[in-house]
């Protein structure tokens, strides 16, 4: 079996390859690690490797395993509820699942506390059997909402695409998704994950978020 280090390379170099078949610059899309269910020697192992951001989906869980990691950009992308906002600020450097202005407040004053500025994405809802997301009608009002908070900076959006083997309807749900961060704006464009990153390159992302086919499969003990 191919260790993480491995799995990065050719991750890279078919990731490359797809950019320049759509006649993107090199080096346009980065990886997003998701190291949910993983243990903190495996993120341990793809930063070696040269990985620079990891995700996150549940909050307890990355407290746990941050401690003592080595530098890296940490992304939370999972839902929360406004309790956790403290947490996340204390924790990540990006939060990708803003979804609704009550999140955002609670994220914005949560961090004015802190005394720092957040990064932070609107989480679209792009797919029929995904629970959470702005619809991407909503979210140039969402938009409005989090830039009038100081301590937040929107820098784009992320979506999950649907769940389906339908590669048209895939492709269609990423479109969306690209169309609406056209109206947004910001510099990240979160969409594909192991199974569609590729119908996501070719939409425009500029971060794809690799958990199983980098990491290999999650641990549930």
């Amino acid at each position: 079996m191919t260790g993480i280090a491995e799995r990065l390379a050719a991750l890279r170099a078919e990731i490359e390859g797809e950019v320049r078949a759509c006649g993107r610059a090199a080096g346009s899309v980065r990886i997003l690690g998701v190291s949910k269910r993983q243990p903190a020697s495996a993120i341990v192992e793809a930063v070696g490797a040269g990985l620079d951001a990891i995700g996150e989906n549940y909050v307890q869980e990355a407290l746990e395993k941050f401690v003592g990691l080595p530098p890296v950009e940490k992304h939370f992308i999972g839902h929360f509820q406004t309790n956790k906002a403290k947490a996340l600020v204390q924790a990540f450097d990006v939060v990708q699942s803003v979804d609704r202005p009550e999140a955002a407040t609670a994220l914005g004053n949560a961090a004015a506390r802190a005394g720092r500025e957040l990064r932070v994405l609107i989480q679209l809802n792009i797919s029929p059997s995904e629970r959470f997301g702005c619809p991407p009608a909503e979210a140039e009002a969402l938009a409005e909402v989090i830039r009038a908070l100081p301590a937040l900076r929107l820098d784009g959006v992320m979506a999950i695409g649907p769940i389906t083997e339908d590669r048209g309807e895939i492709e269609a749900a990423f479109a969306l998704a690209a169309k609406t961060f056209a109206r947004v704006g910001g510099s990240t464009l979160s969409i594909g994950m192991s199974g569609d990153w590729r119908e996501a390159v070719r939409a425009g992302s500029t971060m794809v978020r690799i958990g199983t086919a980098l990491f290999g499969e999650r641990r549930y003990d």
